[in-house]
């Protein structure tokens, strides 16, 4: 490959959120809650995508290779974007 057009392209195919998986319609009571992220690897983050409703939604464990732990201040439906 061309030097030039991998020193642009590299670092784009690299970045991590070109492998994003979206969790959708997860039920979040309030407290804490275990979700399995389904990535097969340890995850490097991850964000809300859609949020049904009004609650703070934060993590509140280590990540891990299997699960995601995120407590809401109130019963909620989120979409979450995981990597």
């Amino acid at each position: 490959m061309n030097p030039i057009l991998a020193a642009i392209l590299n670092p784009v195919l690299a970045n991590p959120l070109n492998s994003v998986s979206i969790l959708s319609n997860v039920s979040l009571i309030a407290g804490a809650n275990t979700i399995n992220h389904k990535l097969g690897r340890m995850q490097l983050g991850w964000f809300l995508v859609d949020t049904q409703g009004t609650a703070t939604v934060y993590r509140s464990a280590s990540f891990n290779d299997l699960t995601l732990t995120l407590t809401a201040s109130a019963p909620v439906t989120v979409s979450i974007g995981v990597f």
